[in-house]
């Protein structure tokens, strides 16, 4: 994975993994809105939907693991100290 400073360039490969987990994650949204057309109860939906939610932090962490040890590590070793800045403000702003 190669890193600019607002484009990550994935293989094809990792493209095609995140997109599938992507997929998964949208059939399960899907899935809670026939839930909730077809008034299913209530605690059904929120099992549905912690899933979903689970799955898209999951997908999340990926996103971050990547960035750190892809960009992140590469700019630090050539002396670009903003990337390691910018990790700081990302985690500051999704561990709200």
């Amino acid at each position: 994975m190669e890193c600019c400073q607002r484009q990550t360039n994935r293989s094809e490969e990792r493209k095609k993994e995140l997109i599938n987990r992507l997929s998964r994650i949208e059939g399960q949204v899907k899935a809670l809105k026939a839930m909730v057309l077809e008034d299913r109860y209530c605690p059904d939906i929120i099992v549905q939907s912690s899933a979903a939610s689970s799955a898209l932090s999951s997908f999340s962490k990926e996103l971050l693991s990547d960035h750190i040890l892809g960009c992140v590590v590469k700019d630090i070793e050539n002396g670009r100290r903003e990337s390691a800045e910018e990790l700081s403000e990302l985690v500051r702003r999704v561990s709200k």
